[in-house]
């Protein structure tokens, strides 16, 4: 079993920071892509950021220039630094990671959320 606990959201001005954080714990034999996505009310998931094993990240268009994703392998945790919040940033965010299972598959795990309000 693989356990993501978020922290960091809150609520925040537009133009604030807030910076997310996500743990994973568990049976972990090695991480390979976390990231983190958002869920706005009545909107799909849409991803914000990725990053792999060996450090290469992607980024939503909305996100670029605003956001970092960060990683530290040895503690198995992803972090978002967002900056320059918009009210249009609003939205729950959730960790992704893709635990490697062996035969060179991974699986995916969610966190549990975390609500971001962004006033204006």
């Amino acid at each position: 079993q693989v356990q993501l606990v978020e922290s960091g959201g809150g609520l925040v001005q537009a133009g604030g920071s807030l910076r997310l954080s996500c743990a994973a714990s568990g049976s972990i034999f090695r991480i390979n892509a976390m990231g983190w996505y958002r869920q706005a009310p009545g909107k799909q998931r849409e991803m914000v950021a990725s990053i792999s094993s060996g450090g290469r990240t992607n980024y939503a268009d909305f996100a670029k220039g605003r956001f970092t994703i960060s990683r530290d392998n040895a503690e198995n945790t992803v972090s978002l630094q967002m900056n320059s919040l918009k009210p249009e940033d609003t939205a729950v965010y959730y960790c992704n990671v893709a635990i490697y299972t062996g035969w060179g598959k991974s699986d995916d795990y969610w966190g549990q959320g975390t609500q971001v309000t962004v006033s204006s």
